[in-house]
């Protein structure tokens, strides 16, 4: 199950949404320039490595320098198909999400999410070696925010069915349960132990972050421009909301 498009109506560019993309796809292209075997000394360094602040044998952490792979994994991807599904999953929740909190909030709350991700995989895993590494954690975050704002936002959803695409529409919080819950489940059964894979925490501490924080951080709504008349799409409300016809 895979989000193609959502039907909220956005009244500004989301210019963070580009940037974050952008960065994340530069920092990709640097990682893919280098040899194998400074690729995976650059990911030891920058990506997180939980064991590197619980584990007693590494080096104590000094200074901010340290701790900065809390926020540096967040822009760095294993690999294409990595990248790719990451950013698609931004600049489908991205765009409302930027224009309900304001560029500046937004740019805010994408790192504050990231930050609690990365706490999250970090003191679930604490004796881990495996570098963590990818966008998922604060995109995470913007699901949970988007879902708060739009709990009845339709999102147009496609599952390949042997070689053929299925669509349909699904509300943005039944989608953010199933999702939740696949993320939810598996970190369980993982809970504590030092395996690679998918950072199951980093997704739920990063959802969960997204969510609380979106009150604190959403934009006065006075801020606002009004929604034009043909603001919104798809037969959507400007919220999200599938239009009812009389």
């Amino acid at each position: 199950m895979f989000p193609l498009q959502d039907g909220v109506a956005k009244r500004y560019p989301p210019l963070v949404t580009w940037v974050l993309i952008g960065l994340n796809v530069g920092m990709f292209l640097i990682e893919a320039s280098l040899p194998a075997g400074a690729r995976e000394q650059f990911l030891m360094v920058w990506g997180l490595v939980p064991a590197r602040y619980f584990d007693p044998g590494f080096p104590s952490p000094e200074g901010l320098t340290d701790y900065a792979p809390f926020l540096t994994n967040a822009f760095l991807h294993g690999g294409l198909f990595h990248l790719l599904v990451n950013m698609w999953t931004l600049w489908i929740f991205g765009p409302a999400v930027e224009d309900r909190l304001g560029h500046r909030r937004y740019l805010i709350f994408y790192l504050l999410t990231a930050l609690a991700a990365s706490l999250a995989h970090a003191f679930a895993n604490p004796h881990s070696l495996v570098p963590a590494i990818g966008a998922s954690g604060a995109i995470a975050g913007v699901i949970g925010c988007y879902v708060r704002l739009f709990p009845f936002a339709r999102l147009v959803m496609v599952v390949p069915i042997l070689f053929f695409p299925f669509f349909f529409e699904i509300p943005a919080s039944l989608f953010a349960l199933l999702w939740f819950l696949s993320q939810l489940v598996p970190g369980l059964l993982t809970l504590g132990r030092a395996v690679g894979g998918i950072a199951w925490w980093a997704h739920i501490g990063g959802f969960v972050a997204g969510y609380l924080l979106t009150p604190l951080l959403h934009r006065p709504r006075g801020d606002f421009r009004p929604f034009y008349g043909d603001e919104g799409w798809y037969g959507f409300t400007p919220d999200g909301r599938r239009l009812r016809r009389p």
